[in-house]
């Protein structure tokens, strides 16, 4: 990834959504495919981490990743 690109990336991520645009955002239904697309990745998740323990400790090892990472 380009410097430049994640400078977009990032003043994408962190830009603030008007009134308006949150709600449009909010409000928009949800299609099927999306919806199936969802509940599949669920499925995955919960048979890989089948208990709260496993699902923290995943959660947690993640975060230091997304940290460690974030720090470069």
């Amino acid at each position: 990834m380009t410097e430049d690109t994640r400078q977009h990336l990032a003043a994408f991520a962190s830009r603030t959504l008007n009134q308006e645009e949150a709600r449009d955002w909010l409000e928009a239904p949800i299609g099927d495919s999306e919806r199936e697309q969802i509940l599949d990745l669920v499925r995955w998740f919960t048979r890989r981490y089948p208990t709260p323990a496993a699902r923290l400790a995943y959660v947690r090892a993640a975060y230091r990743r997304w940290q460690q990472s974030s720090q470069r």
